[in-house]
């Protein structure tokens, strides 16, 4: 298979912005794809013209040049995609793809770990990273990420604040690559430690002896 990437951590001007794009190896590493990891019922989008189509961009490789299912933008070019996943991530890098024309992202504000941002708050928050995106691709391209900044994700919330000049952004395909951890499972309290055993409690007439009066 054939694709785009990025080789090794994307640039750092200083304001968390990554640059660049390359040629993708023969396969998207399997071993440390994130495909299946992602809390699909549990995505969501604002300002998305059909509502739940953002858990269609989440395909399988084969299926990443598949333009019949998308997430597109309604009032206008932005969107906030919100991503969760099953456990604990360690983000290596994330693929995006939204066709060859100009209805495609321009750029990715990424935060990690805010699950709560609306368009009232994501233009004054401080995003984790910032990705530039390449125009006019025919394939998904891969954008490393900061690893550092996303050794303990949860979740992502995505802004796309501007597409390459068309009224509306179109998404077919997101992946994310890195490493993935099963949540940790609750402790196991025994229903006797909660429960009171009457044994142990009996009223003062209980444990007293009766003797008889003579």
């Amino acid at each position: 298979m054939s694709g785009h990437c990025c080789h090794g951590e994307a640039a750092d001007d200083g304001h968390g912005h990554g640059h660049g794009h390359g040629h993708a190896e023969a396969d998207t590493g399997a071993q440390d794809s994130l495909f299946g990891k992602v809390d699909v019922d549990k995505a969501w989008c604002l300002n998305e013209a059909t509502a739940g189509s953002v858990k269609t961009i989440f395909k399988p490789w084969a299926d990443r040049l598949d333009t019949t299912q998308l997430v597109q933008s309604d009032a206008d070019e932005e969107l906030i995609i919100h991503v969760p996943f099953t456990g604990m991530v360690k983000l290596k890098s994330l693929l995006v793809w939204g066709g060859a024309g100009p209805s495609a992202p321009s750029r990715l504000r990424i935060f990690a770990n805010r699950d709560s941002l609306d368009f009232d708050s994501i233009g004054d928050a401080a995003p984790t990273q910032v990705v530039e995106l390449a125009s006019g691709l025919r394939e998904p391209a891969e954008y490393p990420v900061r690893a550092a900044k996303f050794g303990s994700t949860r979740s992502l919330t995505l802004h796309v604040p501007e597409n390459f000049g068309s009224e509306h952004t179109s998404v077919y395909f997101m992946a994310f690559r890195g490493e993935w951890t099963p949540p940790k499972e609750a402790p196991v309290v025994s229903v006797y430690e909660l429960t009171p055993n009457a044994a142990d409690h009996k009223a003062p007439d209980q444990t007293l002896s009766h003797h008889p009066i003579s």
